[in-house]
């Protein structure tokens, strides 16, 4: 009886910590949600345009995601009600970038195109799936 007790302990702890999500992946979940945050609040309509990396090979991800972190300070709300959601939006979109990647890549963050605010934070939510699925150690940035 003491067996079958600890067998079916075992058995469910292991359903346990298989089902449960990686910090990486929680972390990854929470900035997808906060990216989509920003879209709702952001101001469009006459903005200024952002530099937005766009299809970044995986060796250039590091300057990629640094110019993302540069240009998202420069995103504004569409109404002053909104601004504290936004800050706490913004200040939570610190992506997480691979240790890999950490090398610099010849482009910089002029080199690319500039693009509206919405089009900016979807090329962001883009990179960070890329960011997500290289497969190696991972830091905060």
């Amino acid at each position: 009886m003491k067996r079958m007790i600890i067998c079916c302990m075992l058995f469910f702890y292991f359903i346990v910590v298989l089902t449960a999500s990686s910090p990486k992946a929680v972390k990854y979940k929470q900035m997808q949600r906060t990216i989509r945050d920003l879209e709702t609040i952001v101001k469009d309509k006459d903005a200024e345009l952002l530099h937005t990396p766009e299809n970044p090979v995986e060796g250039c991800l590091y300057t990629a995601v640094t110019c993302f972190k540069k240009e998202i300070e420069k995103l504004q709300p569409v109404s002053n009600q909104e601004n504290t959601m936004f800050t706490k939006a913004i200040r939570r979109a610190f992506p997480v970038i691979p240790i890999n990647c950490m090398h610099h890549c010849e482009s910089t963050c002029e080199s690319y195109e500039k693009k509206t605010p919405k089009e900016f934070l979807k090329s962001f939510a883009n990179l960070m799936q890329m960011v997500s699925r290289v497969d190696s150690s991972w830091v905060l940035f």
